[in-house]
């Protein structure tokens, strides 16, 4: 992580040192070092298994670290409330999307902002209506009517109406066709181009790899490498293990 700490770069908005956490069952996730850069689009992929859900869990308050620290912005949020986290700037896009389905689609999205007292949220809404314009004639139906790949985006969304510093999306193209992904990761990197820092999630090794400026993967919950994407993407055990190669 030296390129982060030659004086140039700054400080990480998400420092993650030394992390172990798990369940009744056990440890899942042993000594996570990780960081992001504000406004860094990071990747984190690996198999099935490999705790890249439970890290994100962690991460958004859902699960309980068991030793280590986790840095906001200097602050350390180590196993903050959600509600705690959401305020200071962590959205979760879960695996799954966890909508409402008897819920309009316009409730779904204003749910992300629940925390929020401020007099923009009709802004926001409207700015998530010109990412995906899918939606805008969709916002009175029933989010549980939708397809999969527009549920995905009410899910996004809905994250990004909580105005978040770090948008963490986990499993973006599951079950959704090639052409929907190449869609959302489009608009993934829009959003992360007008400033937000982002987790991207992906059993798709190759989709992610490609969206990411570096990448963290993850065997058997730990770090097993990371770097720039792009020297990720080349690894021999990275193209022999995810990419078929």
């Amino acid at each position: 992580m030296s390129d982060m700490r030659n004086g140039v770069s700054p400080e990480p908005l998400l420092e993650v040192r030394r992390l172990t956490a798990g369940f009744d069952a056990g440890p899942v996730l042993f000594g996570i070092d990780l960081e992001v850069a504000p406004s860094e689009l990071v990747a984190l992929v690996g198999a099935n298994g490999a705790g890249k859900s439970t890290l994100l869990g962690v991460l958004s308050g859902l699960v309980r670290a068991t030793s280590g620290s986790i840095s906001l912005a200097g602050e350390d949020v180590t196993n903050a409330r959600p509600e705690v986290l959401v305020r200071k700037g962590v959205a979760h896009v879960p695996q799954g999307r966890r909508l409402f389905g008897t819920m309009s689609v316009e409730k779904n999205l204003l749910l992300g902002a629940y925390l929020r007292r401020d007099g923009e949220i009709r802004g926001d809404l409207v700015r998530v209506l010109d990412l995906f314009p899918a939606l805008k004639d969709k916002l009175s139906r029933e989010a549980g009517t939708l397809s999969g790949g527009e549920q995905q985006m009410v899910a996004i969304g809905r994250g990004l109406m909580a105005r978040p510093k770090l948008l963490m999306v986990d499993e973006l193209s599951l079950g959704l066709a090639p052409k929907v992904v190449d869609h959302l990761i489009e608009v993934i990197q829009q959003i992360n181009r007008e400033g937000t820092a982002l987790i991207l999630v992906e059993q798709d090794v190759l989709v992610a790899l490609d969206a990411a400026n570096r990448a963290y993967v993850l065997e058997n919950g730990r770090v097993a490498l990371s770097g720039k994407a792009a020297d990720v993407k080349e690894d021999p055990g990275v193209r022999r293990a995810y990419l078929g190669l």
